[in-house]
Formats: C-alpha cells, structure tokens, sequence
C-alpha cells in the first residue's frame, strides 16, 4: 500500500517545498488540491490542461523525489443553490476528472454535493434524521437532483479512465454506507464510488472497519485522519453546533466559496480533528489498514492533517510514523 498525504495543509509553501517535506517523512503519495472549497497553490489548473509540456514538468517535480502523484481533490458542492458556489464546484469537478486523465491520475477525490430543500430554495439543506414526513420531501427533492448530475460526472469519469471516490462527510446527501450504495445502484456508476475518510466516521460513532468491509470494492481512496472524543459530548452529542462567527474582514478567514467561509470552531467541542495517533492508536490504524489491504493491495492512504492544537510538520511527522508503525505490523 501507499503511504502519503494531502498537501492542503501545506498550502504555506510552494510545491517543491512541500514535496520534500512528504519525503523527508518516508511518505510516497501525494494528493493536491484542484478547486472547490480551498484554493489549489499546488495544482496549476488552467495551464496543465493547456500544456502537455506543462504537465510533463509537473509530474517530474513529483518523481524527482521518488514521489508519485495518486490523487487529485476537488473537495466542495457542486449541488449547492448558491450563487458562485454550486456551478463553479461542478465546473471545478469537471475539469478536475479531465485533469486528472491527462495526467494518468487515477484517483478525483470529492463530495456527493448537497442541494436546498427545493427548486426555491436558497441555502443547502442537511436532513439530520428524517422523523417528519415534509423531511422526506426534502430528500426526494435532493435525489431527483443528485442521480442525473452523478450520471453525468460517472460518464464523464469513465470517457477519461479516472475513478471518482466520494468523501463520506456530513452536510452531504451522501455521507454514509446507504447512501453511498444508494447512489451507485441509482446512478448504475462504474467509476464513482468512496473515498475511506475515517475521521468523519469516528466522530459519528460509526465501526470505520465495518464501513470498510461493508463497502468492499467501492472503497476507491483512503485518507487517515483522526478524531478525539471531549467531555462536550456529555452534553451535546456529536451534533455539536456551538461554531461562532468569524468576521467578514477577519484576515485569518478561511474561504469555502464566494462569499462563505469556515466559522469558528466551539472552545468547549463535542470533538475535534487531531493528528493520526491522537486520537487512536497504531494498533486501531493496524485493523484500518489491514481491512483496505484486503480490499486493495495497492490501495492508496493520504494523511489529511486538521490539527489546530499541533504544529503541521509535527502533526504529520506522528501521522506519518503512526502509519508507518501501523504498516509494518501488517
């Protein structure tokens, strides 16, 4: 299997830069950003789709240091009803998979997308537990949107021998087991399936190696990344929503489309994102790891760092040497 991680949380660097820090650390696989939510500092969108010499020079950064590019991430929502969000992460998508076929990446990496409750409606819409029948419209709505445009995207995947893997997260249509199946047996897809992130799992409380083996083959990607439990759960559940805001002019902001941004994460969480290891320890990585090898022998596992609390090259240094460790238990 490949070991690598999700230059994202490098985006303070230039490439090259980055790109040796990941091979310091023992890691192979690299996985850049290519539009959607964040910025894409390491993905030159517009002039690799122009330039075969471009894309040439590209990859040799890459394998210059014995690195290999496995994924592209194009992480937003393509379905959302917003002004300059939900048209503009579909066409990110789009020439993302193109990209990436040009590239012979093999690996797009994404989100389901979540629509509003209707055809009116003007921000996204997340049902949370369908009790009332007026949800279910709601979610009826949200299908007849997401099918087609997932028809599409499956097409336009398989036109460019590229697998699309649909990151499991929450404030999707698609955001668990279900519905992941759900939408590849209404789709009929061949190359749209799932990207294994386990920290959205964990703080769920779903069995990460459960979802694994009940997904089989459709697990596509992986991404390492943990979570830690606080004394908050107590008294709000997982559903932790004590975010504040985070000033329009605040120069520390961090976009997530025209006119949006992240808010401020609660000072008392429910949980929170942590470096590999933190939360869970090698032995819990070993099953992990252990289950995605059976479903693919090569199967790629990119580091995604979210640690507040710890300094990047130290959360991904104990990522790096979690896995490893993990890995080698095997």
């Amino acid at each position: 299997m490949k070991l690598g991680a999700y230059t994202a949380c490098l985006a303070d660097q230039p490439l090259g830069e980055a790109l040796d820090t990941l091979a310091s650390l023992g890691l192979t696989s690299v996985e850049v950003n290519s539009g959607g939510f964040i910025p894409s500092p390491h993905c030159p969108v517009e002039s690799l789709l122009a330039s075969q010499a471009a894309r040439d020079a590209y990859l040799a950064e890459f394998s210059s240091r014995g690195l290999e590019l496995t994924g592209l991430n194009c992480n937003g929502n393509p379905l959302s009803p917003r002004p300059g969000t939900g048209l503009k992460h579909a066409d990110d998508l789009r020439r993302t998979i193109k990209l990436a076929g040009l590239l012979g990446v093999k690996r797009v990496v994404t989100m389901s997308g979540l629509p509003g409750s209707d055809a009116t409606a003007l921000y996204p819409n997340w049902v949370v537990n369908a009790w009332d029948n007026t949800f279910m419209d709601v979610l009826d709505y949200q299908w007849s949107v997401l099918v087609p445009f997932w028809k599409e995207i499956d097409a336009l995947a398989r036109e460019n021998d590229v697998k699309v893997a649909i990151e499991l997260h929450p404030q999707n249509v698609v955001f668990n087991v279900p519905t992941l199946q759900r939408l590849v047996a209404e789709t009929g897809a061949t190359n749209v399936g799932c990207e294994m992130d386990t920290s959205h799992l964990m703080w769920q409380q779903m069995d990460v190696v459960a979802c694994i083996k009940a997904l089989g083959p459709l697990v596509f990607f992986a991404a390492a990344k943990d979570i830690k439990i606080f004394d908050g759960v107590k008294t709000k559940g997982v559903l932790d929503n004590e975010f504040t805001r985070v000033d329009a002019n605040d120069p520390g902001k961090v976009p997530t489309g025209y006119n949006s941004w992240c808010n401020q994460w609660p000072s008392d969480p429910a949980w929170r994102f942590v470096a590999v290891g933190v939360g869970h320890e090698v032995d819990y990585w070993v099953e992990v790891l252990r289950a995605l090898r059976d479903i693919d022998p090569d199967m790629v596992i990119n580091i995604e760092h979210e640690d507040a609390a710890m300094p990047t090259i130290d959360g991904l240094r104990m990522a790096a040497e979690t896995l490893q460790a993990a890995q080698a238990k095997l």
